[in-house]
């Protein structure tokens, strides 16, 4: 079994499948946890910190009991396909989204959810369930996300090229075969810099010595940083990337993609705009209200938050004006009718695979967050199986008060995991006829 779950990140997309039916056909996966969802989950198709595939991730999920997952990559959408099909296999909800950074045109002198970088925004849009046709502005605009992506990939090994005199990293060589389908992130970069670094000077003390010159950095502590892997990457990207780094150049407006040409991307997709919330204390994000009002004008219609980052902190202080923050902007959300998004990114070796939903200091939230995982299923299946979507304006026409849309939408969401009979059945109708199945299933809460 060891093998087969080790299979299912492999790098050939066949083999991960074939993985996971077998270890589909002979697992005892756990009752299921109502409430517990993750629906925030990068895959290696952007980076994932313990390397896992769609497939492995829906695994995983499984295990673990949760009501539904989601994935969510930077600038593609290549695990949508796997992951859909993967959870289908094993019985889970799901959904997919796609992660980006963009610039946003009113906050432009001050900093949102991107510390340091005023008018940079983290931003997202959920309920993918076809790629973009070829040849439309939605696919021209995925490609050049990417390819902006490998742009920006590129400058910045330059610059660090250019300040380490030992050794250089090509990105084409070193890099990109460390991603299955050649999506780089910075951490892909971080881990081949180390691994570079180490391959050069022979061993892990002797390139700690290097990076400690290069860096400017105390020996010692570099020294007992390279001793864990993981902490010393977290090091080397704070050195390297990270503001004051020694490839780091402070971006500007054309940098990154504008918000507004990212949303109308998600909408040629009927996917969700979603906004991401960090943690309240930018001035970005001081007024949660007049944020969300400003996106809703814009076409964003849901929220993402990262619960950690909002209440797991060990000084008091810290604690009590996270949760204040967090308070505010759930409010807000709700009373714009704005589903809210939850999940842990992965995207960090280490991270949580499932939120901490049994703290009391989220149990106020958690009806809510649960209720918005089931709205972000519902508009999935709706999508996938009756050409239906939550952005569309059909769906608006029939349900004109947002609550009542996102309660029809969470009641399909609330389904089971539909079986491989009756979605050959679903796939089998027509759009209308789909969609009538859907809500008939859903008033009766059962297929």
């Amino acid at each position: 079994m060891s093998d087969l779950i080790q299979a299912l990140s492999s790098f050939n997309r066949a083999e991960r499948l074939a993985a996971l039916r077998q270890l589909a056909a002979s697992a005892s996966f756990p009752q299921e946890r109502p409430n517990w969802v993750n629906m925030h989950m990068h895959t290696f198709f952007s980076y994932n910190g313990e390397g896992w595939s769609p497939c492995r991730i829906a695994y995983e999920m499984k295990q673990l009991g949760l009501y539904a997952g989601a994935i969510c990559d930077f600038d593609v959408l290549q695990g949508m396909d796997e992951f859909l099909e993967a959870a289908d296999i094993v019985g889970l909800r799901s959904a997919v989204a796609l992660e980006s950074r963009v610039f946003f045109g009113e906050y432009a002198d001050v900093e949102i959810n991107s510390p340091g970088e005023p008018g940079v925004f983290y931003f997202m849009g959920l309920g993918f369930v076809h790629p973009p046709k070829a040849g439309t502005t939605a696919a021209q605009i995925l490609a050049s996300m990417l390819e902006q992506s490998h742009t920006r990939n590129r400058a910045v090994i330059s610059r660090i090229n250019a300040k380490i005199p030992d050794f250089q990293l090509d990105y084409d060589q070193d890099v990109l075969p460390l991603t299955p389908d050649k999506n780089a992130t910075e951490r892909h970069i971080i881990a081949a810099y180390n691994a570079k670094g180490a391959q050069t000077f022979g061993s892990t003390s002797a390139a700690a010595a290097a990076w400690s010159r290069i860096l400017g950095t105390d020996p010692a502590q570099t020294a007992e940083k390279a001793g864990n892997y993981n902490a010393f990457n977290d090091f080397l990207r704070s050195k390297l990337m990270k503001k004051g780094g020694l490839g780091y150049v402070q971006p500007t407006r054309d940098t990154f993609p504008p918000l507004e040409k990212v949303i109308q991307f998600i909408l040629d997709c009927r996917a969700i705009p979603m906004s991401a919330w960090l943690d309240g204390d930018s001035k970005g994000e001081a007024d949660p209200m007049s944020q969300l009002e400003c996106l809703r004008a814009k076409g964003v219609e849901a929220v993402n938050i990262i619960p950690d980052r909002n209440w797991n902190f060990k000084d008091p202080e810290v604690k009590a004006r996270k949760l204040a923050h967090l308070a505010d902007y759930v409010k807000a959300a709700d009373t714009l009718g704005m589903p809210i998004n939850v999940g842990t990114e992965g995207n960090k070796p280490g991270q949580r695979p499932v939120d901490g939903f049994d703290a009391p200091e989220l149990a106020p939230y958690l009806k809510t967050f649960f209720e918005g995982a089931k709205v972000m299923v519902g508009h999935t299946r709706l999508l996938r199986y009756a050409d239906f979507s939550y952005t569309d304006a059909k769906a608006k026409q029939a349900y004109p008060d947002v609550h009542a849309r996102n309660a029809f939408f969470a009641s399909v969401g609330a389904l089971p995991c539909p079986s491989e009979s009756t979605r050959q059945e679903l796939a089998a109708l027509s759009p209308e006829q789909a969609f009538t199945r859907l809500a008939d299933a859903a008033k009766r809460g059962a297929w």
